[in-house]
């Protein structure tokens, strides 16, 4: 008898012979041919050797595992997902807020009139920075630590800080220059070795234009931090005018002519402040007098290139002596010359006087 496996020709030969448990023919020299299925045998015997509780846990689902899997989900779902939902909120309740913080900063600029320019400007930074605080604040609430995050940002800060030092010192001056407005522009300001008017200010620089039509570029750090004169801060101004005498002139008479020039001068604003004719100063070769009249900002210079001319008219009509500098030189009488006393040579001592140069004695 000869066993053969399944799939082969013989099983076939066999198949009408078949019993329940194996498949049996004779061959060609007569011999029993016995074909087994290997297949239905393998399934046999795991369903015998299957322990019923196993197919339980199967059908079932218990201690497996997609259960433990689904439960960790379960777990990790239900502790995630009001998190999630107080991240939104702070991410919604926060724009709303930025939001409203942006346009109170826009309204209180427009009430102090600050440049739209700034306005701009101030109105994003302020948006910008709200947004980011608050997207670090959902992203802490989710469990994401920002700590990295946040040291980033501060040495990348640091960084371009140091590299734009000067820019930065420019821009903040130049906040300040348009908020707390010590010119603004067509003001006429003195600022060191600048004087001119004022034409535009820039978040970085400040433009100015002085009387001989060149253009000035200052950096708003320099005007931000240093001492400056501001000639048209108030609508009147004082106009001051030296005028000087000789000596030996009555002051009298010469204080009547000017205040004759300051009456005939119609811009001075008398209802505003009476001028005042003085003596100043006693100086090396004339007596000065000055005259103080107050006049607009739109008419000093108007009042400043005639009044001049003006004075030095009436002291002509009038006789009043305009001086000039003087050196008065004097002579000394020729005198005796002088003549020096003779001088005693010194005793040297002896061992002194009998050396000699080079000897090296």
């Amino acid at each position: 008898m000869i066993l053969i496996d399944d799939n082969t020709p013989a099983l076939i030969a066999a198949a009408a012979a078949q019993t329940p448990d194996t498949m049996a023919a004779k061959d060609e020299f007569g011999q029993m041919v016995h074909a087994s299925d290997s297949i239905s045998s393998a399934l046999k015997d795991s369903l015998k050797n299957m322990d019923l509780t196993d197919l339980k846990a199967v059908v079932t689902g218990e201690n497996t595992f997609v259960k433990d899997s689904l439960h960790q989900l379960t777990e990790l779902t239900v502790a995630f997902l009001p998190k999630l939902i107080v991240a939104i909120l702070i991410l919604w309740l926060g724009i709303k807020l930025a939001k409203m913080l942006k346009k109170l900063i826009v309204k209180a600029l427009d009430k102090r009139g600050a440049e739209p320019s700034l306005k701009s400007f101030l109105g994003s930074l302020v948006d910008v920075l709200l947004k980011a605080m608050i997207i670090i604040m959902a992203m802490d609430v989710i469990g994401i630590k920002a700590t990295s995050f946040i040291a980033l940002l501060g040495a990348m800060g640091l960084a371009i800080g140091m590299a734009l030092q000067g820019t930065l010192q420019n821009f903040a001056g130049g906040v300040i220059i348009l908020l707390m407005k010590p010119f603004k522009v067509d003001d006429y300001i003195e600022c060191g070795q600048y004087k001119g008017y004022i034409k535009e200010i820039r978040i970085f620089h400040t433009i100015m234009r002085p009387f001989n039509g060149r253009t000035i570029i200052i950096p708003n750090s320099e005007l931000a931090t240093k001492s400056l004169i501001n000639h048209t801060k108030e609508p009147q101004i004082r106009l001051d005018v030296v005028a000087s005498v000789a000596y030996g002139t009555d002051l009298h008479k010469a204080k009547e002519v000017l205040w004759e020039v300051v009456k005939a001068e119609p811009m001075v604003k008398w209802d505003f402040k009476e001028p005042v004719i003085a003596v100043s100063e006693l100086g090396s070769s004339s007596v000065d007098i000055s005259v103080w009249v107050w006049v607009t900002v739109e008419d000093y210079w108007e009042v400043w290139k005639h009044i001049r001319e003006d004075i030095y008219i009436a002291f002509n009509n009038a006789g009043v002596e305009i001086p000039f500098p003087q050196v008065t030189v004097h002579q000394g009488k020729a005198g005796e010359p002088f003549h020096m006393e003779p001088r005693e040579a010194a005793v040297r001592p002896a061992e002194v006087a009998d050396e000699h140069i080079g000897t090296g004695a």
